[in-house]
C-alpha cells in the first residue's frame, strides 16, 4: 500500500513540476515578422471557450468595446470603432491574429487605437500600478487566438 501511495505522489510532483516549467514566451521576447508571430506565446494550446470569456470579458481583453461580435449577441452594447469580427478566422491566419493581439500597432502602425495586449511597449501615461505589466497573458492571447479561429461566416 505504501508503495502505491508513493508512486501516485511521484506522479503528481512530476506532473506539478511539469506544468511549473511550461515555456511561456516573455512580451520581451516575441517576434513579429512579416505581421505574424509564427509560434505560440506557451506550451499550452489554446482553449476556445475560455478565450471566448476573455474576450467578452469587460475587465480583460474587453474587446467588445470596439468590436461586433454576432457569437457574443447576448452581450450588450458591441463597439464599432473596429470591425466586426464576423468571418475573422476567413480573414486572418492564427499566426496574424497572434500578431495583432500581441502588438497591434506593429502591424496595423501607431495610428491604430487597438492597444497591444502582450507588449510592454504601451506608450506614456500608465497607471504606476501597470507598468511593466501585460493588459492579457501569453495564455490569454493564446486562449482568445483559439477563440477567434471558430469566428467564421
Amino acid at each position: 500500500m505504501t508503495t502505491g501511495f508513493t508512486i501516485i505522489f511521484a506522479a503528481a510532483s512530476l506532473a506539478l513540476a511539469s506544468a511549473a516549467v511550461a515555456e511561456t514566451v516573455a512580451p520581451e521576447n516575441v517576434k513579429i515578422n512579416d505581421m505574424e508571430v509564427a509560434t505560440a506565446l506557451t506550451d499550452k494550446a489554446g482553449d476556445p471557450i475560455v478565450g471566448r470569456e476573455t474576450f467578452a470579458d469587460r475587465k480583460k481583453g474587453n474587446c467588445l468595446a470596439c468590436h461586433a461580435n454576432t457569437d457574443l449577441k447576448e452581450q450588450l452594447f458591441h463597439g464599432e470603432v473596429g470591425p466586426p469580427l464576423d468571418g475573422v478566422a476567413e480573414r486572418w491566419t492564427p499566426e496574424e491574429l497572434r500578431a495583432i493581439l500581441v502588438d497591434s500597432k506593429l502591424v496595423f502602425g501607431e495610428q491604430t487605437i487597438m492597444p497591444g495586449f502582450y507588449t510592454l511597449n504601451v506608450g506614456i501615461n500608465v497607471a504606476e500600478k501597470q507598468v511593466g505589466k501585460t493588459i492579457l497573458s501569453a495564455q490569454d492571447v493564446e486562449d482568445v487566438v483559439a477563440y477567434l479561429t471558430t469566428l467564421s461566416q
